[in-house]
């Protein structure tokens, strides 16, 4: 059995997840899609990662997750942070846990009026695959998968394309494709130039 440590110096690895996580948006989302009004929801989810081929530190978790929270559309101030475990910070634990807060953005619900503010909402194309993040490896994928069907629920998604297909014990063989559109913040830049994901209102 294989097994690796997904280690990221915290300094660094926030940085980096929400530089890399753009990646995860197809280069030909169109620079002026359509606008449609939307609010943001807050979450809040307990990650505890079950997987046979890759073993995670805690922190290195919490910074996986946070790579796949901004490609997937939430809110540049998602967190994930890590969750009690029993190994100290940066060892692999077979039990490793993360605590996620994030907000999606979400059709405004009819009853909500003036009181919450509408923001300018698009649908986006995002695309995961091995290095698309950069920082998303083969490895990866039995994260992906949970991640699919456990957090990526509760984005509004269409149009879901889930190829991704894992091999217990070993990357060989493994494959990450996941495609999908979201609707998320609109993204502001310049022309043809996208980003993940838009600051809060």
């Amino acid at each position: 059995m294989r097994t690796r440590s997904c280690l990221v110096t915290s300094a660094s690895g926030a940085l980096l997840a929400a530089l890399l996580a753009a990646n995860a948006f197809a280069d030909t989302a169109p620079a002026t899609a359509p606008s449609e009004p939307g609010n943001w929801q807050k979450h809040q989810y307990s990650f505890a990662f079950m997987g046979f081929t890759t073993t995670y530190s805690c922190d290195g978790l919490a910074d996986k997750l946070k790579l796949l929270l901004l490609a997937s559309g939430a809110r540049s101030d998602a967190k994930a942070l890590e969750g009690p475990c029993a190994q100290s910070f940066g060892r692999p634990d077979k039990f490793a846990r993360a605590d996620l807060t994030f907000y999606t953005l979400v059709p405004p619900a009819p009853d909500k009026g003036a009181d919450a503010p509408a923001v300018e909402g698009t649908w986006l194309p995002v695309s995961l695959s091995a290095r698309k993040p950069q920082d998303l490896g083969v490895g990866d994928c039995e994260l992906v998968e949970q991640f699919r069907s456990s957090v990526l629920p509760l984005f509004t998604t269409r149009g879901v394309e889930n190829h991704t297909t894992c091999v217990p014990h070993q990357e060989a063989g493994s494959v990450i494709d996941l495609k999908f559109e979201v609707f998320t913040a609109k993204p502001k830049g310049r022309p043809g130039h996208t980003k993940a994901v838009a600051a809060a209102p």
